[in-house]
């Protein structure tokens, strides 16, 4: 109560209103500033909601959205893979420069959780967004950003249907190079292990074994490719049936080096020698690769650069200057060293 017998007029907060609902407070701000990631009719069940209880929309606070608030969201597939991890240290690196700070989401290609990042990052005023998107991200989600004052920047894959500055390796020709080394080893029974058509990566990774078998002369065996496994577990769990495959693969361009590790424990376990009685490539480089048994011969894919050119031109974007959208490629280079060897007929 006040004095003379007036009353103290509650403040009515975005978060009430989500509770009354059962939503997210960031799907409750998104509506109420007309987003229209926000399905209509949702959009006026919260307004007529927040009429209900009295919440005025303070335009005066939100246009504070046009001012820089020194966050930057970046988004990936799984931190845990230590590819993520060196682009994620690059980002970080040139965010620092800036003294701009991030907030990290992994969406395990779950569209939702992205989009739910998406969402909260919106309401918190994020600057900008680097993402590899997950598997199935819509165009709209990304659109969505743009619309609403926050531009986006794409690593490591790409998306049809959008022109946003993408940053990546050439994963056609890093992986020509690998098929092409096993070649000029004097193999021709080459199994392709891991990925997935469903990501930029995947199919771009498998066109380029594709495009250096068919150049060689080497008849492509679709047999002869395991898709699927993206980790050492996956790699060492797909020992199995590549062993098995009745072609005999002499050896396996892997699909990253955490399938190509996980694969030459498994050959390992069966009683035969990686790099002498299989000839094994991994993809990208990794800090493990040069000191696994035996030492990897990999593709670097220029992770470290991808993360620094990204971060660069979001900044750049900031600043109001930028490259052109469209696609960015970084140029892979061979690593070879113990993992592969001549090819030795067998008795």
């Amino acid at each position: 109560m006040l004095p003379g017998g007036g009353h103290v007029v509650q403040k009515i907060k975005l978060s009430t209103i989500a509770e009354t609902l059962g939503i997210s407070t960031a799907t409750v701000s998104l509506a109420l500033r007309d987003s229209p990631l926000v399905a209509g009719n949702t959009r006026e069940k919260i307004k007529e909601q927040a009429r209900a209880l009295g919440y005025i929309y303070n335009r005066r606070a939100a246009s504070l959205r046009t001012s820089r608030s020194g966050i930057i969201g970046v988004v990936v597939h799984d931190i845990m893979n230590p590819f993520y991890g060196e682009i994620l240290k690059a980002i970080e690196s040139e965010l620092d420069r800036s003294r701009h700070t991030f907030i990290l989401s992994n969406h395990y290609d779950n569209v939702e959780k992205q989009r739910t990042f998406i969402e909260t990052l919106l309401q918190l005023g994020g600057d900008g967004v680097i993402m590899s998107p997950a598997i199935g991200t819509p165009p709209e989600d990304l659109q969505l950003a743009e619309e609403n004052g926050m531009p986006a920047i794409l690593v490591a894959r790409s998306m049809d249907g959008l022109e946003l500055p993408t940053y990546r390796g050439d994963d056609s020709y890093g992986i020509s190079l690998a098929t092409n080394h096993l070649i000029g080893l004097g193999h021709r029974s080459i199994a392709m292990i891991g990925g997935t058509d469903q990501t930029s990566t995947g199919r771009d990774r498998y066109q380029g074994y594709v495009n250096a078998l068919r150049k060689a002369g080497i008849e492509v065996d679709p047999n002869l490719r395991i898709p699927g496994p993206r980790s050492k577990q996956g790699g060492f769990e797909a020992a199995v049936h590549f062993l098995s495959l009745p072609q005999k693969p002499t050896a396996a361009v892997c699909w990253n080096d955490l399938v190509a590790i996980g694969l030459m424990n498994g050959i390992a376990r069966a009683g035969l020698v990686p790099g002498r009685d299989i000839s094994v490539t991994g993809y990208d480089d990794l800090e493990e690769a040069s000191i696994a048994t035996p030492a990897l011969t990999t593709v670097w894919n220029g992770q470290t650069e991808v993360g620094r050119l990204a971060a660069r031109a979001l900044l750049d974007r900031l600043a109001g200057s930028h490259e052109p959208d469209g696609m960015h490629l970084i140029k892979p280079e061979m690593r070879i060293r113990q993992s592969t060897s001549p090819h030795r007929p067998r008795a």
